[in-house]
């Protein structure tokens, strides 16, 4: 066979070598997309939501649910003490003041049935002149317990913004079974919860009144 025949076989045309040109490069862009694939399918999202809360720490009626309030995020500073969070708890803006025997108090309002089951569970403190208010939207009879919540707890049981009923003192409850605070035989349209101690400081009893005002 003349040598320029043999050359000539073994030498790649332009077709073939535009081919296997055409062929690396669609070999390449499979597997750059194989490895996007793999990356993606590798990459790790963000961590599971917090495990629901037990059943609130104050009104064992209402339905369990974490919050997503944003400041419930980081500790708020207070004149009295820093408040934390030693676990999934809220610390919910400051939206209303009750005026109680002439003295100020700032009020978180637990408005939603979130809100109100998740309650001050959690919460390392609570400041003197700061409490956490329980709106109903309608009176009903009540009981209020202190699962979960670390520090106690004066409950002020309201009609009409009177008081109806004091529960002084309550107690932490580390744990079920948990007592139940609140009237058998009132109907009650607010709960207001206090530092523990506080009713007795200010002389509050059964039948004075406490003025809810809902800031702008």
């Amino acid at each position: 066979m003349p040598l320029f025949h043999r050359d000539s076989a073994l030498r790649p045309t332009a077709s073939s070598v535009a081919l296997s040109k055409v062929t690396h490069i669609l070999w390449r862009a499979t597997l750059g997309i194989t490895l996007g694939v793999i990356l993606v399918s590798c990459s790790i999202p963000d961590g599971p939501s917090p495990d629901a809360p037990s059943p609130n720490a104050s009104s064992p009626n209402a339905p369990t649910s974490p919050t997503d309030d944003p400041s419930a995020a980081s500790p708020t500073d207070t004149m009295d003490s820093p408040i934390t969070l030693n676990g999934p708890g809220q610390l919910l803006p400051i939206t209303a003041i009750a005026e109680i025997k002439g003295e100020r108090f700032d009020l978180e309002v637990a408005q939603t049935p979130d809100q109100q089951a998740l309650g001050l569970m959690f919460r390392s403190a609570l400041p003197d002149n700061r409490g956490m208010l329980f709106p109903f939207s309608s009176p009903r009879r009540t009981r209020f317990w202190m699962k979960d919540v670390p520090v106690p707890l004066d409950m002020v049981f309201l009609r009409n913004e009177k008081v109806v009923a004091i529960a002084p003192e309550a107690p932490p409850c580390p744990a079920e079974p948990c007592p139940t605070y609140g009237p058998d035989d009132q109907l009650v349209d607010q709960v207001l919860e206090l530092r523990s101690g506080r009713a007795a400081e200010l002389g509050l009893e059964t039948g004075d009144m406490v003025t809810v005002t809902v800031l702008p």
